[in-house]
């Protein structure tokens, strides 16, 4: 799988100081092939691979959009998943800041 766009970010548990690295990477668009989903979409419809990996956190998720550029627009939205796995984690930069106010 070819990822085109990645960004570095730490993490640690709630109460924790130690932190750890989560890197997040969004794939490249890619068009539906029947039997590929199991929904039905006109022709033309896409989709993209979301991946947030670290020590203690994995996730893989699919974003499905209309086109190539849809599909692209949500599946770089990723504060929605992170603001999920901020329930267990605190999220920063690399510089330290938090990432969620």
């Amino acid at each position: 799988m070819k990822y085109i766009a990645h960004r570095e970010l730490e993490y640690s548990l709630k109460g924790d100081k130690a932190r750890n690295k989560v890197a997040v990477r969004i794939s490249e668009p890619y068009l539906l092939k029947k039997d590929q989903v199991n929904f039905n979409f006109d022709e033309g419809a896409a989709g993209c691979s979301i991946s947030i990996e670290g020590n203690d956190i994995s996730v893989k998720e699919e974003a499905y959009g209309a086109d190539l550029l849809q599909a692209l627009q949500l599946a770089v939205n990723i504060d929605p998943i992170l603001k999920n796995l901020s329930k267990k984690y605190d999220f920063y930069f690399a510089s330290g800041e938090p990432y969620f106010d």
